[in-house]
């Protein structure tokens, strides 16, 4: 038998990864070594593994630089309409394998660094991920910017650049513990400050009424800087730009006003301005009213639409400045990604009415024309709802303007539903019961000219449940935008085996057209191409048992099933239901030792947020069983449960490509999408879950016989929710749960403390609004099904290959060429725009070429 390729081998014959021409190889090899000397002042008899990556990064990004500034000036040339993808999350991962992915240079690249006598793959793992996110909507936002790019839109991502992102997590004692992501500790080279565009922001004060207009004065001043990312396209010559602000205070910041002559103190009570841009808030699917969080969801929003809108008066050279706003609209798509940006919506009024003088009417119509609000969840406790206390004493000007807004809005739902008090109080964006709150979903869609929910089930549940008021009233407002991935990313970056595989069958073009996926249905029955997918599969899991012992000193077997279920830890994903199921195998492997099993490593990882006790404890669970079953000699290694710590991008690009078994388990109606399904999918993994989310359009492109569904669908738990959930009622009646539930209340995994986990038990019993007893014997029932099939691996194969088959909707270039065109009227393009090698004039070409398009 042939000895397996190394991973530096595999990576030189793959195409999909550029050329490695001598003259590129010598020109990296030689900026390189520049950048070694030059930028990082070190040579080889000193530099260590950091000084190698940084000096790699700095020679990648010198092949982004003439590109992307190409780029520009192409977009000043052609003028096209702009998108702005307002979001206060991007959940970016590294950079530099992503980069030379985009640009073609990967395999010159590995050649280059080879021939320097380095080892690629040591270099990347030096990089720190950029954890500007909490989860799915963070890596969304990244996987937008991906796709935009690659589909050639005039895109621009703003958001903030958090100096502490998602924390770290450590597991000690099998509690989670927060460390600070002090990722910019060794600077970031993918960065570049433009403190020449900084710009205030202003907060406070109050609001003087004159004979022009309102007047928002006394504030007190935070300015913004602005450090700008290059986002690479794949291939195509573009380069965007992602921009995120840091805040700064001003320099008489504190010494200008009644200075008592304080000199020190004013000089360090600046890190109060500076704290803005601090931390990001580490919570998913949770609102926590807190100032410092409404004042950075401000901030990014003031700073982005004076940028925005610098940029729409500023016209080609020879033409005057545009001095009409009549045509923003048609140059200006601004998308809000959830409510987090939503204070953008009042503050364009502020812009449009106060500083530019325009009347209500017309600022309120462009301002509806511009945005549009894209929603991600439907669980109550994660709806944005801010104190108007706080905004009257924040943002006063803001909060007359909210006020104004909604008094039209009334207005109008009174006179076509007259003494229908019921819906002007339900439509309201002003709560008044108890404390009176802003509602900025109802701001969001009001203020919006469309709105969307990111798959078909969630986007349904919007308009007939969450918010059919407004849809009822203007149906043609909701959309539906079905997730997606990047398949650079998430196929080419994290799994090259796979991705050549399909490059050798079906040619190279599924990498900018997913759908092209489908011709790989003519291989389900190729008993060569089902080896192939079987042995990239196996090799990814050897690669990944290996990557755990030396990490965390665990042996796996690398032949059992790989059953993963990564994401936030949160009461309504059910990381719970997949804990019960573990206890139960360990209990019918503990009863009948001598019985076949179908041997799993169940492997759980995900952050919870820190104030959140329920999820910490759903951890503390996970591993105290693992303890339990990892060090039974009867298990062996039948069953073996690992907690994955600190779960990240860069985490679950190593995880995915090894996975066999997807669990996603929410209850049907809570998970809006979910983005981790698609990627396994798309990896060659397969997927128990239940009808929620994309899972449903999952199976519906590959067929539901191709998944392994479960559970009660959202009439189900609508009904049940009608007549009642009584846990109790299954715990009686099914004998393997209520043992499962005794020896977690008896004490059984917490033998030092039997009481450990009785909040837990408690909130199963009595409180438990995700019903994970409902689905308990249908979980059972389906993971049988899916063990009996692992068991015939050319049948599990053939599924594989059937759901990698289907995977074609879920790119993100699918998702946003349909924004694109229903949202933003916007055209995705192929035209390439020239490379910094050709001269100039081929710009105003290209730009001439696409205004005739």
């Amino acid at each position: 038998m042939a000895t397996p390729l190394t991973d530096q081998e595999k990576r030189k014959q793959i195409s999909i990864r550029g050329i490695a021409g001598v003259e590129n190889v010598a020109e990296l090899k030689k900026g390189f070594n520049r950048h070694l000397h030059f930028t990082l002042v070190k040579d080889r008899n000193i530099a260590t593994p950091r000084d190698y990556y940084f000096a790699l990064a700095h020679t990648v990004r010198d092949h982004l630089v003439g590109r992307w500034i190409r780029t520009q000036q192409f977009y000043y040339e052609a003028d096209p309409k702009r998108v702005y993808y307002l979001s206060l999350e991007f959940y970016m991962g590294r950079t530099l394998q992503n980069t030379m992915i985009n640009l073609g240079l990967q395999n010159a690249c590995d050649e280059a660094i080879y021939q320097l006598g380095l080892d690629m793959e040591e270099l990347e793992e030096m990089e720190e991920d950029a954890g500007l996110g909490n989860g799915g909507l963070g890596r969304l936002a990244a996987c937008f910017l991906d796709s935009m790019a690659t589909l050639g839109l005039a895109a621009y991502g703003y958001g903030i650049r958090y100096e502490y992102g998602i924390f770290n997590q450590k597991i000690r004692d099998g509690w989670q513990v927060e460390e600070a992501d002090d990722w910019l500790r060794h600077g970031n080279p993918w960065e570049k400050a433009r403190p020449e565009y900084m710009l205030p922001v202003h907060f406070y004060g109050r609001v003087e009424e004159t004979k022009d207009g309102s007047k928002w004065v006394d504030t007190q001043v935070v300015l913004a800087m602005p450090y700008d990312t290059p986002i690479p396209g794949y291939m195509n010559n573009t380069v965007n730009t992602m921009r995120l602000w840091s805040a700064r205070a001003p320099n008489d910041f504190n010494l200008r006003d009644f200075n008592v002559g304080d000199y020190i103190q004013a000089v360090l009570d600046r890190n109060l301005a500076e704290n803005i841009s601090r931390v990001l808030y580490p919570n998913d699917n949770f609102f926590e009213g807190k100032e410092l969080r409404l004042k950075q969801e401000y901030f990014v929003v003031a700073a982005t639409l004076q940028d925005i809108i610098r940029r729409f008066k500023t016209t080609k050279k020879g033409a005057s400045g545009r001095t009409s706003f009549e045509s923003f609209p048609d140059k200006v798509a601004i998308q809000l990604n959830d409510t987090h940006p939503a204070m953008a919506i009042p503050e364009l009024m502020r812009v449009f009415v106060d500083i530019e003088k325009l009347d209500w009417d017309t600022a309120w119509d462009l301002t509806k024309r511009t945005f549009a609000y894209t929603n991600h969840t439907v669980l109550p406790e994660a709806l944005e709802r801010w104190p108007v206390e706080l905004l009257e004493n924040l943002l006063p000007r803001h909060l007359q303007i909210i006020y104004q807004i909604n008094q039209n809005h009334l207005n109008n739902i009174a006179a076509l539903f007259p003494n229908n008090i019921d819906k002007l109080r339900k439509m309201s964006l002003i709560e008044e019961d108890g404390c009176k709150r802003v509602n900025m979903a109802h701001l969001c869609i009001v203020g919006s000219h469309a709105v969307n929910g990111v798959a078909e089930i969630h986007s349904n549940i919007i308009k007939t449940e969450v918010f059919r008021n407004f849809s009822d009233l203007e149906p043609e407002k909701f959309q539906n935008k079905t997730n997606g991935i990047t398949p650079r990313r998430w196929l080419l970056l994290c799994n090259p085996g796979l991705a050549e595989l399909i490059a050798e069958v079906i040619g190279e073009d599924y990498v900018k057209d997913l759908s092209e996926l489908q011709k790989l249905n003519d291989f389900v029955d190729d008993a060569a191409f089902i080896r192939d997918v079987s042995k990239v599969k196996q090799d990814n899991k050897v690669k990944f048992a290996q990557y755990l012992e030396a990490a965390y000193r665990v042996k796996i077997n690398p032949s059992s099933m790989f059953d993963v279920h990564v994401k936030r830890i949160h009461e309504y994903k059910r990381q719970l239901l997949n804990c019960l199921h573990i206890i139960t195998m360990y209990n019918r492997i503990r009863m009948n030792p001598t019985a076949p099993f179908v041997p799993r490593t169940v492997i759980i990882g995900g952050k919870a947020a820190p104030g959140y006790h329920m999820a910490k404890m759903i951890i503390k669970l996970i591993t105290a069983v693992g303890d339990v079953v990892n060090n039974d000699p009867v298990v062996g290694n039948k069953l073996k449960v690992i907690y994955l710590e600190n779960y990240r991008v860069s985490l679950a690009e190593k995880v995915i490509p090894a996975t066999d078994l997807s669990e996603q388990i929410s209850t049907a109606g809570t998970e809006a999408s979910g983005t981790g399904n698609m990627k396994f999918m798309l990896n060659g993994a397969l997927t128990i879950g239940t009808m929620d989310g994309a899972n449903v359009e999952m199976a519906e492109e590959a067929g539901e016989e191709n998944l392994f569904i479960f559970g009660m669908r959202v009439e189900d738990v609508a009904e049940m929710d009608k007549k009642g959930y009584d846990a109790m009622s299954y715990y009686n009646a099914i004998p393997e749960l209520k043992r499962v539930m005794d020896q977690i209340t008896s004490g059984f995994f917490s033998p030092k403390n039997p009481d450990l986990f009785k909040d837990l038990t408690n909130m199963l019993f009595r409180h438990d609004r995700f019903k994970v007893f409902a689905d308990f014997e249908d979980y059972l029932k389906c993971q049988e099904k899916v063990s009996k099939l692992y068991q015939n691996p050319k049948e599990w194969t053939k599924m594989v290959i059937k759901n990698i088959a289907a995977t074609g909707k879920f790119s993100s270039d699918r998702t946003i060429a349909e924004y694109a065109t229903e949202v933003w009227g916007v055209e995705p393009t192929d035209l390439k725009i020239p490379p910094p090698s050709e001269p100039r004039e081929a710009i105003e070409e290209t730009a001439k070429a696409l205004k005739k398009m």
